[in-house]
């Protein structure tokens, strides 16, 4: 990945499918990590509901932006609009690296965390702790696939990173040959040690991944080499390739590691598989 498509991981585009908030409850902020060196901030979309249920399913969102920019704000359409549809939506804040002491891994730790803190805070929170998806697009549906991939647990071993669905869209998760990746990570870790990709295993929640056919910033390679070693390892793996459009779904014919100018049909296309999929699993009912 390069810096240089940063602008096009805001994904601004998601906005279209945020409608008026007078039906759910939030962004409410909660701090889910701290030290003294930095607070994590999640910020949770609820139904207005959420009061007398607790037992809603529960979706966390990673904003991209090439493990170096961005803001949880990027996610706030796309939280509203799962929030509408019954969940509770977490848009997640992660630590970016800053090319000096920050690398990747601290956001692999922090998209572990806030799932487990999920899971602690669950009555809290209104969400069943059993159904909790996540999602992400470009870097952030690395970071989504990892807390599954490489999953930690809690300190008193109660409760596990891993989510139970994974929903990836333009996702980075082959990442062994990607030049931005291993600059951000250093020379003191291995890159096929934090590629999904490479490390599926037999225990991997259920999967969608929805992605351009000529994407050019996270190429399809990545998605297929997931996909097809899910299938090999028994697990339930679904991978839409839409021709026509690279990352984001930007039109082949533009270039797509800028501004992101997606193809409004097909995006919507794409958005409608994520809720089918979600629909199947029972995380939504419409």
């Amino acid at each position: 990945m390069k810096f240089t498509y940063l602008l096009l991981v805001t994904f601004i585009t998601l906005n279209i499918y945020a409608q008026s908030t007078n039906e759910i409850i939030g962004p409410v902020e909660h701090t889910y990590y701290s030290t003294k060196e930095c607070e994590l901030k999640a910020y949770v979309f609820s139904p207005k509901d959420t009061n007398l249920v607790c037992d809603h399913p529960a979706i966390v969102i990673f904003h991209g932006g090439g493990w170096n920019v961005g803001e949880p704000a990027w996610a706030f359409g796309l939280a509203e609009k799962y929030a509408k549809k019954g969940m509770v939506a977490v848009a997640a804040q992660y630590r970016l690296s800053d090319q000096k002491t920050i690398t990747p891994l601290d956001a692999i730790e922090d998209a572990r965390n806030v799932i487990i803190w999920m899971r602690e805070e669950s009555e809290k929170l209104k969400i069943d702790k059993s159904k909790i998806a996540a999602y992400g697009w470009s870097a952030g549906a690395h970071l989504a696939a990892c807390t599954a991939v490489f999953h930690s647990f809690s300190s008193d071993s109660n409760y596990s990173s891993i989510p139970n669905a994974l929903l990836l869209v333009s996702p980075a998760l082959s990442i062994t040959k990607d030049e931005w990746f291993i600059k951000l990570l250093g020379n003191n870790y291995k890159p096929i040690n934090c590629s999904p990709a490479e490390n599926i295993n037999g225990k991997m929640p259920p999967s969608i991944i929805v992605v351009g056919e000529d994407d050019t910033v996270t190429p399809i390679y990545e998605s297929k080499l997931f996909h097809n070693n899910m299938l090999k390892n028994g697990n339930e793996s679904n991978l839409f390739i839409y021709e026509g459009v690279g990352h984001l779904f930007t039109p082949s014919d533009q270039p797509d590691n800028g501004y992101p100018n997606p193809d409004k049909n097909i995006q919507k296309k794409a958005y409608d598989e994520l809720d089918q999929f979600l629909k199947k699993h029972d995380y939504i009912e419409q």
